[in-house]
């Protein structure tokens, strides 16, 4: 056979149809590849590809700037829908809050405002974080739940320092979001060989705003209020005890001495007109002073009970125990004492709560159980009994948790209707001193 001639293609395919390129091998649709460029020399060619298709590439096509630039021009580009309607908030809750002070919906008005200007807030500092890369923690939250009554939860939000920063931060943003706003969206057009430098400059304003005035810094600010409140319920339990340690000394132990004493003056009145009577009203002296020791015998292990000092929590609480009027179990799993206040305040909060079952649950049974997890001292007391506790219930577990949180201690109470019921104690561990 003879090979195929020029002049044709070897399928048969007429020359006109194709183009004979620089390699003599005919290229279909009359177009030619253009000899481009050929591999460095010593450098083998892949099989099937010819040299015009091994030449050297462009590389991929990519935007003009990388991807942070553009979310950081996207962040500038927002201000100022942002502070617009951040603004009129601010100046609505201090106009509107601050004038309608004078009437009885003026405080709470504004209270509600500073709650709000906290989710603000943190949806500025989510906006910062996705868009400006800044790590912002969160505030800690108010601690609503633990403020008394609603006079002392208005107080704590009307004087709550996130919530005027957030104020603050909206209030001064509205010329800041147009500036940037207008300045990026020129640029877009005019300056953009520019713009990813300047974009870095103007938001790097934007990240000392959010860290200046958007940050956690009143963490200090709110330990130092919680403090205050702490106090101030610890003044205010000890007034109360001594109140009671008062009323218990004048109606109980003083009231059986000045019986004692006027039956002893009439016995001796009448020791020699009727010895038998003087005799009895001796014995009846005597009976009044076994019950005046008994009662202050009684008033003292309500101020400090001799067996905790000597033998600690366990041997305590199993004797609160033995009063209740349901069988308690109590296990008490302490590797050593803590410190002596954080054992009184553990000893007569499981003393009330037995009380508490012992009047008001209807249980069967109960337990007590104590151990220690890091450096906090648990507590939890259960029982079978009617459950429907509530720290409003007029039971004394609101002056419970109020005592615990003046330590740093934390009180929750689990009772559904129909039982059980689980309170769980956490007090902070201190070691004994020596």
């Amino acid at each position: 056979m003879t090979a195929p001639s020029s002049a044709g293609r070897t399928d048969g395919t007429d020359h006109a149809d194709g183009f004979e390129g620089p390699d003599g091998n005919a290229r279909p649709g009359g177009i030619a590849l253009p000899d481009v460029g050929a591999l460095p020399e010593g450098t083998d060619r892949p099989a099937g590809v010819s040299r015009t298709e091994g030449a050297d590439r462009l590389p991929r096509p990519r935007p003009a700037y990388e991807a942070h630039t553009w979310r950081e021009i996207a962040h500038l580009l927002l201000n100022l829908p942002v502070a617009v309607f951040g603004f009129v908030y601010a100046i609505t809750a201090l106009v509107t809050g601050g004038t309608l002070t004078l009437t009885v919906i003026g405080l709470p008005l504004l209270a509600l405002c500073l709650l709000g200007a906290r989710q603000l807030g943190k949806l500025e500092r989510v906006r910062a974080r996705r868009l400006l890369g800044v790590r912002v923690e969160e505030p800690t939250p108010l601690p609503l739940a633990r403020g008394g009554g609603p006079g002392e939860r208005l107080w704590m939000a009307l004087k709550d320092p996130v919530g005027w920063r957030t104020l603050l931060y909206d209030a001064i943003r509205l010329p800041w979001g147009i500036f940037t706003f207008c300045i990026v969206l020129a640029s877009l057009f005019v300056l953009w060989p520019v713009l990813p430098y300047l974009a870095r400059a103007l938001t790097n304003v934007d990240r000392a705003m959010v860290r200046g005035l958007l940050s956690p810094s009143d963490t200090l600010e709110r330990r130092i209020a919680e403090l205050e409140s702490d106090r101030g319920v610890v003044v205010d339990t000890a007034a109360a005890d001594l109140r009671r340690i008062e009323r218990d000394l004048h109606d109980g132990a003083q009231a059986r001495l000045v019986n004692l004493a006027m039956g002893l003056g009439l016995a001796k009145e009448k020791l020699l007109e009727d010895p038998d009577a003087a005799a009895a009203m001796v014995d009846e002296a005597h009976g009044e002073v076994k019950l005046a020791l008994q009662e202050l015998r009684d008033l003292a292990r309500g101020i400090h009970p001799a067996v905790l000092t000597d033998r600690g929590l366990d041997a305590a609480l199993s004797s609160v125990a033995t009063r209740c009027t349901v069988p308690v179990t109590v296990t008490v799993d302490l590797p050593a004492r803590p410190a002596e206040a954080i054992e009184g305040i553990a000893y007569f909060t499981v003393s009330e709560l037995l009380q508490n079952i012992s009047k008001h649950s209807g249980a069967r049974s109960a337990s007590v159980d104590v151990w220690r997890s890091d450096d906090r001292l648990l507590i939890q007391v259960r029982d079978d009994g009617r459950g429907g506790a509530r720290l409003d219930g007029g039971s004394g577990m609101r002056g419970l948790a109020e005592r615990l949180g003046a330590v740093d201690g934390l009180f929750a109470v689990d009772s559904p209707a129909g039982g059980p019921t689980v309170v769980t104690t956490e007090l902070p561990w201190r070691d004994r001193k020596a």
